[in-house]
């Protein structure tokens, strides 16, 4: 997919994590969260600016999510320094951040033919549910038309349900 389908899909994956976030009576988590994990749904396809990596290769597996997952708890350690305190909540929410990032973009990837090694390098089977061309405009627009609904009615939830 490109950039509006995979912000698209990244707000699907994310629209329940925030939704809970907010029940719990942590939205400013919930912000936080959307922020990050819609700066990161690009990262699996730096590849193609590293020389030498195939595009879809390592970047795009499970493996690579975690560690971005593990990444991720890095810097929620680095927070939970810095505000002296919080790190029960901070590095395993780093680290989900981190992982469903990038697993939202692996799903993503996963609707075009070409799909995705998720279990590199365990098995170089790529996985694929031959939905939509990555270069289709009109699927871009509306996985992100829906995760944008999505997303926005999850959070109307959350507000009038906590």
């Amino acid at each position: 997919m490109y950039r509006r389908g995979h912000w698209g899909v990244t707000l699907l994956v994310f629209a329940p994590v925030g939704f809970g976030l907010v029940l719990v009576g942590r939205p400013a988590l919930a912000v936080a969260g959307g922020v990050a994990m819609l700066w990161l749904s690009m990262l699996p396809d730096y590849d193609h600016r590293i020389p030498g990596l195939s595009h879809r290769g390592p970047t795009h597996t499970l493996a690579f999510a975690a560690l971005v997952g593990v990444a991720g708890a890095g810097a929620g350690v680095g927070l939970a320094t810095v505000f002296q305190g919080g790190h029960e909540t901070l590095v395993p929410f780093g680290f989900a951040i981190g992982a469903l990032a990038v697993i939202a973009h692996l799903l993503a990837d996963a609707l075009t033919p070409a799909g995705v090694p998720f279990l590199w390098p365990l098995s170089g089977r790529d996985f694929s549910v031959y939905l939509t061309r990555a270069d289709n405009t009109v699927a871009n627009y509306v996985l992100l038309a829906v995760g944008v609904c999505i997303t926005a009615v999850a959070a109307l939830l959350a507000t009038r349900v906590g």
